[in-house]
């Protein structure tokens, strides 16, 4: 049973020195296993011509990755001082991924309108993803007073931009593995922020024996919001919305 007696949430653990970094460092290990391997092909053939919003796109998220690494390093060694001055960059950062990832959906699905990628519907992922990761990353802004929550829904949001990557590292597999309905895409596209966010509500568990009550509002909320991108992404009504969406 999660305890939700009065006793006070410990904002800082010995252990949270190891695991906050190790969320991060896994959120990165989805990005380069499932980015990495594309990359690398199309730069030994020289077909890195992708439009110029990907690679705004690309320097923003990757700079929101870095900014929230040093964050968590600034933590760990005890630097609170200048953790809170480079969190002004969030306050910019945060509106820059929303409006990049807003950008590059319209531009690489209108891009492949009409081509054997082509894939309307899947604007349901990519537009409930930055809804996610706005009012998560939004929330944690209005609640860095509040170490706790702050920490934990800086993770989420992050934790909610990062299945571009691990969809990439294994969602053909697990199609092939539970089909191509609702479960079989919600599992695709979200196991891996799944499986983050799960995990850090059980280290709260065993280190704290409690969940924070953050937690229990922002988990159900992100969960939630992916289940409802997967359901759109597998029904048909949807895909003449996202048609429209996407001017066509």
């Amino acid at each position: 049973m999660v305890a939700v007696g009065t006793t006070p949430f410990a904002p800082q653990l010995r252990w949270d020195r190891y695991a906050l970094p190790v969320f991060v460092g896994l959120v990165w290990l989805g990005i380069l296993m499932g980015f990495g391997p594309d990359i690398a092909r199309k730069a030994q053939k020289h077909e890195l011509t992708y439009p110029l919003a990907v690679h705004f796109h690309a320097a923003v998220f990757v700079g929101w990755l870095a900014l929230l690494t040093a964050q968590v390093g600034l933590v760990r060694t005890g630097n609170v001082a200048l953790h809170r001055k480079l969190g002004l960059i969030g306050v910019v950062m945060v509106p820059a991924v929303v409006a990049m990832g807003l950008t590059v959906s319209y531009v690489m699905d209108n891009l492949q309108f009409g081509t054997p990628k082509g894939d309307p519907p899947f604007l349901a992922i990519q537009l409930f993803d930055i809804v996610n990761f706005g009012c998560l990353a939004s929330a944690a802004l209005w609640l860095r007073r509040d170490s706790a929550a702050h920490k934990r829904l800086m993770l989420l949001a992050t934790f909610c931009i990062a299945d571009a990557g691990f969809a990439r590292w294994w969602a053909p597999g697990l199609e092939a593995q539970f089909g191509k309905a609702f479960f079989g895409e919600w599992m695709a596209y979200y196991l891996g922020d799944i499986l983050l966010i799960v995990g850090l509500g059980l280290y709260d568990l065993a280190s704290r024996r409690r969940l924070h009550p953050t937690y229990i509002i922002a988990a159900p909320f992100a969960l939630g919001m992916q289940a409802l991108a997967a359901y759109l992404y597998v029904t048909p009504s949807w895909k003449v919305v996202a048609t429209r969406l996407l001017g066509h």
